[in-house]
Protein backbone atom coordinates (compact mmCIF):
# COMPACT_ATOMS: atom_id res chain seq x y z
CA UNK A 1 0.00 0.00 0.00
CA UNK A 2 1.44 3.40 -0.95
CA UNK A 3 1.76 6.39 1.34
CA UNK A 4 -1.51 7.83 0.05
CA UNK A 5 -3.42 4.56 0.00
CA UNK A 6 -5.86 5.56 2.77
CA UNK A 7 -6.63 8.96 1.29
CA UNK A 8 -7.20 7.43 -2.14
CA UNK A 9 -9.62 4.93 -0.64
CA UNK A 10 -11.39 7.72 1.23
CA UNK A 11 -11.62 9.76 -1.94
CA UNK A 12 -13.09 6.80 -3.78
CA UNK A 13 -15.68 6.24 -1.08
CA UNK A 14 -16.51 9.94 -1.04
CA UNK A 15 -16.94 9.96 -4.79
CA UNK A 16 -19.17 6.90 -4.55
CA UNK A 17 -21.45 8.40 -1.93
CA UNK A 18 -21.63 11.65 -3.89
CA UNK A 19 -22.79 9.78 -6.99
CA UNK A 20 -25.31 7.78 -4.96
CA UNK A 21 -26.60 10.98 -3.39
CA UNK A 22 -27.03 12.61 -6.80
CA UNK A 23 -28.82 9.51 -8.11
CA UNK A 24 -31.12 9.54 -5.08
CA UNK A 25 -31.87 13.24 -5.57
CA UNK A 26 -32.58 12.73 -9.27
CA UNK A 27 -34.87 9.78 -8.52
CA UNK A 28 -36.74 11.79 -5.86
CA UNK A 29 -37.28 14.68 -8.27
CA UNK A 30 -38.36 12.29 -11.04
CA UNK A 31 -40.88 10.61 -8.74
CA UNK A 32 -42.31 13.98 -7.73
CA UNK A 33 -42.59 15.59 -11.16
CA UNK A 34 -43.67 12.47 -13.05
CA UNK A 35 -46.93 12.39 -11.08
CA UNK A 36 -48.74 15.32 -12.60
CA UNK A 37 -52.43 16.10 -13.00
CA UNK A 38 -54.64 19.12 -13.57
CA UNK A 39 -57.05 20.09 -10.81
CA UNK A 40 -60.34 20.74 -12.66
CA UNK A 41 -61.55 23.34 -10.12
CA UNK A 42 -58.40 25.36 -9.41
CA UNK A 43 -56.95 24.81 -12.92
CA UNK A 44 -53.55 24.16 -11.33
CA UNK A 45 -51.16 21.36 -12.24
CA UNK A 46 -50.36 19.38 -9.09
CA UNK A 47 -47.72 16.76 -8.34
CA UNK A 48 -49.56 14.28 -6.13
CA UNK A 49 -48.85 10.58 -5.66
CA UNK A 50 -52.18 9.40 -4.23
CA UNK A 51 -55.59 9.03 -5.86
CA UNK A 52 -58.83 10.71 -4.80
CA UNK A 53 -60.09 7.30 -3.64
CA UNK A 54 -57.05 7.00 -1.38
CA UNK A 55 -57.70 10.51 -0.02
CA UNK A 56 -61.29 9.55 0.81
CA UNK A 57 -60.12 6.36 2.55
CA UNK A 58 -57.49 8.26 4.55
CA UNK A 59 -60.05 10.81 5.72
CA UNK A 60 -62.62 8.20 6.75
CA UNK A 61 -60.00 6.20 8.62
CA UNK A 62 -58.61 9.23 10.47
CA UNK A 63 -61.91 10.95 11.31
CA UNK A 64 -62.77 9.04 14.53
CA UNK A 65 -59.31 9.60 16.01
CA UNK A 66 -59.35 13.29 15.12
CA UNK A 67 -62.77 13.70 16.73
CA UNK A 68 -61.53 12.00 19.89
CA UNK A 69 -58.60 14.40 20.14
CA UNK A 70 -61.08 17.29 20.38
CA UNK A 71 -63.32 15.71 23.02
CA UNK A 72 -65.56 13.80 20.64
CA UNK A 73 -68.65 15.10 18.89
CA UNK A 74 -70.76 17.89 20.41
CA UNK A 75 -73.97 16.37 21.73
CA UNK A 76 -76.58 18.78 20.42
CA UNK A 77 -78.59 17.51 17.46
CA UNK A 78 -79.88 20.96 16.53
CA UNK A 79 -76.39 22.49 16.39
CA UNK A 80 -75.03 19.52 14.43
CA UNK A 81 -77.96 19.74 12.04
CA UNK A 82 -77.18 23.39 11.37
CA UNK A 83 -73.55 22.54 10.58
CA UNK A 84 -74.73 19.77 8.24
CA UNK A 85 -77.26 21.95 6.45
CA UNK A 86 -74.92 24.88 5.88
CA UNK A 87 -72.00 22.65 4.87
CA UNK A 88 -74.09 20.64 2.41
CA UNK A 89 -75.61 23.81 0.95
CA UNK A 90 -72.13 25.12 0.18
CA UNK A 91 -70.84 21.75 -1.09
CA UNK A 92 -73.87 20.85 -3.22
CA UNK A 93 -74.50 24.27 -4.77
CA UNK A 94 -70.96 25.16 -5.79
CA UNK A 95 -68.18 23.83 -7.98
CA UNK A 96 -67.28 21.49 -5.09
CA UNK A 97 -70.15 19.27 -6.24
CA UNK A 98 -68.16 18.43 -9.39
CA UNK A 99 -65.49 16.66 -7.33
CA UNK A 100 -65.57 12.96 -6.34
CA UNK A 101 -65.55 13.79 -2.62
CA UNK A 102 -68.43 13.00 -0.27
CA UNK A 103 -68.53 15.77 2.33
CA UNK A 104 -69.30 15.09 5.98
CA UNK A 105 -69.44 17.90 8.54
CA UNK A 106 -68.69 17.34 12.23
CA UNK A 107 -69.21 19.65 15.23
CA UNK A 108 -66.57 18.85 17.85
CA UNK A 109 -67.12 19.23 21.59
CA UNK A 110 -63.90 21.12 22.38
CA UNK A 111 -64.97 24.34 24.18
CA UNK A 112 -61.52 25.94 24.24
CA UNK A 113 -59.68 25.45 20.94
CA UNK A 114 -60.99 27.86 18.29
CA UNK A 115 -60.39 25.85 15.16
CA UNK A 116 -61.74 24.20 12.03
CA UNK A 117 -59.98 21.78 9.73
CA UNK A 118 -60.50 19.29 6.94
CA UNK A 119 -59.08 15.82 6.38
CA UNK A 120 -58.37 14.50 2.88
CA UNK A 121 -61.43 13.39 0.97
CA UNK A 122 -64.15 15.56 2.51
CA UNK A 123 -64.22 15.11 6.30
CA UNK A 124 -64.71 18.64 7.70
CA UNK A 125 -64.60 19.62 11.39
CA UNK A 126 -65.39 22.73 13.43
CA UNK A 127 -64.94 23.01 17.18
CA UNK A 128 -67.72 24.25 19.45
CA UNK A 129 -65.29 26.94 20.65
CA UNK A 130 -65.36 28.48 17.16
CA UNK A 131 -68.99 27.60 16.37
CA UNK A 132 -70.21 29.36 19.52
CA UNK A 133 -68.39 32.58 18.55
CA UNK A 134 -69.98 32.82 15.10
CA UNK A 135 -72.65 35.46 14.73
CA UNK A 136 -74.44 34.42 11.54
CA UNK A 137 -75.11 31.60 9.10
CA UNK A 138 -72.91 33.43 6.59
CA UNK A 139 -69.95 33.20 8.95
CA UNK A 140 -70.51 29.46 9.40
CA UNK A 141 -70.70 29.13 5.61
CA UNK A 142 -67.41 31.03 5.41
CA UNK A 143 -65.66 28.63 7.80
CA UNK A 144 -67.01 25.52 6.06
CA UNK A 145 -66.44 26.98 2.59
CA UNK A 146 -62.81 27.61 3.47
CA UNK A 147 -62.39 24.01 4.65
CA UNK A 148 -64.14 22.66 1.54
CA UNK A 149 -61.59 24.71 -0.39
CA UNK A 150 -58.77 22.73 1.25
CA UNK A 151 -60.41 19.48 0.15
CA UNK A 152 -61.13 20.61 -3.42
CA UNK A 153 -57.59 21.97 -3.85
CA UNK A 154 -56.22 18.66 -2.47
CA UNK A 155 -53.98 20.49 -0.02
CA UNK A 156 -53.44 17.51 2.31
CA UNK A 157 -52.36 15.29 -0.58
CA UNK A 158 -50.11 18.07 -1.85
CA UNK A 159 -48.48 18.45 1.58
CA UNK A 160 -47.81 14.71 1.70
CA UNK A 161 -46.10 14.87 -1.69
CA UNK A 162 -44.13 18.00 -0.76
CA UNK A 163 -42.95 16.42 2.51
CA UNK A 164 -41.85 13.28 0.65
CA UNK A 165 -39.89 15.49 -1.74
CA UNK A 166 -38.25 17.36 1.14
CA UNK A 167 -37.39 14.14 2.99
CA UNK A 168 -35.98 12.55 -0.16
CA UNK A 169 -33.76 15.51 -0.99
CA UNK A 170 -32.58 15.77 2.63
CA UNK A 171 -31.65 12.08 2.61
CA UNK A 172 -29.79 12.60 -0.65
CA UNK A 173 -27.83 15.49 0.89
CA UNK A 174 -26.82 13.31 3.85
CA UNK A 175 -25.75 10.47 1.56
CA UNK A 176 -23.80 12.78 -0.75
CA UNK A 177 -21.90 14.67 1.96
CA UNK A 178 -22.03 12.46 5.04
CA UNK A 179 -22.44 15.71 6.97
CA UNK A 180 -25.25 15.90 9.52
CA UNK A 181 -25.03 19.70 9.60
CA UNK A 182 -25.77 19.76 5.87
CA UNK A 183 -28.78 17.54 6.49
CA UNK A 184 -30.09 19.81 9.23
CA UNK A 185 -29.64 22.88 7.05
CA UNK A 186 -31.43 21.16 4.15
CA UNK A 187 -34.29 20.19 6.48
CA UNK A 188 -34.60 23.76 7.78
CA UNK A 189 -34.74 25.14 4.24
CA UNK A 190 -37.31 22.52 3.30
CA UNK A 191 -39.46 23.36 6.32
CA UNK A 192 -39.37 27.07 5.51
CA UNK A 193 -40.43 26.35 1.92
CA UNK A 194 -43.25 24.10 3.13
CA UNK A 195 -44.45 26.81 5.53
CA UNK A 196 -44.54 29.27 2.65
CA UNK A 197 -46.58 26.80 0.62
CA UNK A 198 -48.84 26.37 3.66
CA UNK A 199 -49.56 30.11 3.73
CA UNK A 200 -50.32 30.00 0.03
CA UNK A 201 -52.78 27.16 0.60
CA UNK A 202 -54.61 29.12 3.30
CA UNK A 203 -54.99 32.11 0.98
CA UNK A 204 -56.18 29.85 -1.83
CA UNK A 205 -58.77 28.26 0.48
CA UNK A 206 -59.96 31.72 1.50
CA UNK A 207 -60.49 32.58 -2.17
CA UNK A 208 -62.22 29.27 -2.89
CA UNK A 209 -64.39 29.83 0.19
CA UNK A 210 -65.52 33.19 -1.22
CA UNK A 211 -66.28 31.58 -4.58
CA UNK A 212 -68.21 28.66 -3.08
CA UNK A 213 -70.21 30.96 -0.79
CA UNK A 214 -71.32 33.11 -3.71
CA UNK A 215 -72.19 30.06 -5.80
CA UNK A 216 -74.31 28.75 -2.91
CA UNK A 217 -76.11 32.06 -2.43
CA UNK A 218 -74.30 33.32 0.67
CA UNK A 219 -72.85 36.80 1.16
CA UNK A 220 -69.07 36.22 1.22
CA UNK A 221 -68.45 39.16 3.56
CA UNK A 222 -69.23 36.63 6.29
CA UNK A 223 -65.70 35.29 5.86
CA UNK A 224 -64.31 38.71 6.83
CA UNK A 225 -66.22 38.43 10.09
CA UNK A 226 -64.64 35.05 10.70
CA UNK A 227 -61.18 36.59 10.32
CA UNK A 228 -62.02 39.17 13.01
CA UNK A 229 -63.23 36.40 15.34
CA UNK A 230 -60.02 34.42 14.80
CA UNK A 231 -57.91 37.51 15.46
CA UNK A 232 -59.78 38.23 18.70
CA UNK A 233 -59.48 34.60 19.79
CA UNK A 234 -55.70 34.72 19.34
CA UNK A 235 -55.49 37.54 21.89
CA UNK A 236 -53.17 39.45 19.59
CA UNK A 237 -50.35 36.98 20.23
CA UNK A 238 -48.99 36.00 16.84
CA UNK A 239 -45.69 34.74 15.50
CA UNK A 240 -44.24 36.62 12.50
CA UNK A 241 -45.87 35.53 9.24
CA UNK A 242 -42.63 34.12 7.80
CA UNK A 243 -42.44 31.71 10.75
CA UNK A 244 -46.05 30.60 10.49
CA UNK A 245 -48.02 28.24 8.26
CA UNK A 246 -50.86 30.81 8.27
CA UNK A 247 -50.78 34.30 6.76
CA UNK A 248 -51.39 37.28 9.02
CA UNK A 249 -55.08 38.19 9.54
CA UNK A 250 -54.51 41.57 7.88
CA UNK A 251 -53.06 39.92 4.78
CA UNK A 252 -55.91 37.39 4.65
CA UNK A 253 -58.59 40.07 4.97
CA UNK A 254 -57.15 42.12 2.12
CA UNK A 255 -56.98 39.05 -0.11
CA UNK A 256 -60.55 38.08 0.82
CA UNK A 257 -61.76 41.56 -0.13
CA UNK A 258 -60.00 41.18 -3.49
CA UNK A 259 -61.63 37.77 -4.00
CA UNK A 260 -65.08 39.15 -3.15
CA UNK A 261 -64.69 41.90 -5.74
CA UNK A 262 -63.38 39.42 -8.32
CA UNK A 263 -66.13 36.82 -7.97
CA UNK A 264 -68.98 39.30 -7.54
CA UNK A 265 -67.83 40.88 -10.79
CA UNK A 266 -67.82 37.48 -12.50
CA UNK A 267 -71.25 36.66 -11.13
CA UNK A 268 -72.61 39.99 -12.31
CA UNK A 269 -71.18 39.43 -15.79
CA UNK A 270 -72.29 35.83 -16.23
CA UNK A 271 -75.34 35.65 -14.00
CA UNK A 272 -74.82 31.92 -13.37
CA UNK A 273 -73.94 29.91 -10.29
CA UNK A 274 -70.69 28.40 -11.57
CA UNK A 275 -67.95 31.01 -11.32
CA UNK A 276 -65.18 28.88 -12.80
CA UNK A 277 -62.82 30.86 -14.97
Amino acid sequence: MGLFGNSEGGGSRLGGTLILGLIMAAFTLFQYYSKSELNPITKETQHIGISTDEEIAMGLQSAPQMAQEFGGLYEDDQAQQMVDQVGQRVAQNSAAKRTPYKYDFHLLADPNVVNAFALPGGQVFITYALFSRLESEEQLAGVLGHEIGHVVARHSAQRIADQQLTDGLTGAAVLATGDQNTAQMAQMVGNMINMKYGRGQELQSDELGVRFMLEAGYEPEGLLGVMKILEEASGGQRVPEFQSTHPSPENRMERIKDAIQKYKSLKGTRGDSDLSE
